[in-house]
């Protein structure tokens, strides 16, 4: 069952880029963040009371607050990172890097959380590996500046992602996957707020057009939804497959991208593409 959630979850991933993406031309990434985050807190609490799931905090042990915390915080910072990261790059190249966390999440999962590390996932991490450096393909008017920007947000939107997954993997070992999702979107909320008058880009929101705000609005809830899906996979099975498997959103989201904004699709990424899908599968 974990498996229809992991995939359920790479679908409404692909979606979320591809809605970000649309939203974030005009729009600081720090408003960007705490906005859709905001959607996104209405969102998942509106499922909690509606699946009756609610228990006090006071109910829940300190070790399950602290990496809810953790992870919550890592989730924002993620966050942070991949909508500069768009904003600066193609969605192909920064998807492929933001993807590339999946690698450190297997690794961390078999490490910190003993899952299990037989040949045949060691071999799907060295496919996924080298299909993420075949879609790193430059592209020829890009100049060396702008790609090690976009580069740099990219691979720390994977790294934080991936400590997120494997710190919420931990804090949720003895609550429901819901409350769990909408208690660390409540730490992204705080954060993500936070970062918007210390950036210096709280002026910036009243010049948000109601296109944009659409736009947000929709990829914070298609946010929700694959966030509820991935916690609920991560609850039921290992991190590092549910990883892998919710990181297909990948595939989506170059087909999405190559429909809506046109971005070129060379047969180097096409490889690289086959390469993640065919390590994706064979953790199956």
């Amino acid at each position: 069952m974990y498996i229809v959630f992991a995939l359920a979850s790479a679908v409404f991933s692909a979606l979320t880029t591809v809605l970000s993406k649309l939203g974030l031309k005009n729009i600081n990434s720090h408003v960007a963040t705490f906005f859709r985050t905001g959607v996104v807190l209405v969102f998942v609490w509106l499922i909690v009371l509606a699946t009756g799931v609610y228990s006090p905090i006071t109910a829940l042990s300190t070790k399950t607050l602290l990496f809810l915390v953790l992870s919550g915080i890592a989730g924002g910072a993620s966050w942070l990172c991949y909508f500069r990261a768009l904003q600066l790059g193609s969605i192909n190249k920064v998807v492929a890097v933001d993807k590339s966390g999946i690698i450190l999440t297997m690794l961390m999962g078999m490490i910190f959380l003993a899952e299990s590390a037989g040949a045949l996932k060691i071999i799907a991490l060295v496919v996924i590996a080298a299909g993420t450096y075949l879609m790193l393909e430059p592209k020829e008017e890009e100049n060396r500046i702008v790609q090690s920007r976009w580069f740099l947000y990219a691979a720390g939107s994977a790294v934080f992602a991936s400590l997120s997954s494997i710190f919420a993997k931990i804090g949720m070992g003895t609550i429901d996957s819901n409350l769990g999702t909408a208690l660390r979107t409540s730490i992204i909320f705080v954060f993500a707020g936070l970062m918007v008058p210390i950036s210096g880009s709280a002026g910036t929101i009243g010049t948000i057009k109601k296109r944009e705000l659409l736009f947000l609005g929709l990829s914070g809830v298609a946010t929700g939804l694959a966030w509820l899906c991935y916690f609920r996979a991560l609850r039921l099975g290992e991190a590092s497959v549910v990883a892998p498997l919710d990181k297909l959103s990948i595939v989506f989201t170059v087909l999405l991208s190559r429909l809506i904004f046109r971005e070129r699709v060379s047969p180097k990424t096409i490889v690289g593409l086959s390469l993640l899908t065919a390590g994706t599968l064979l953790l199956l």
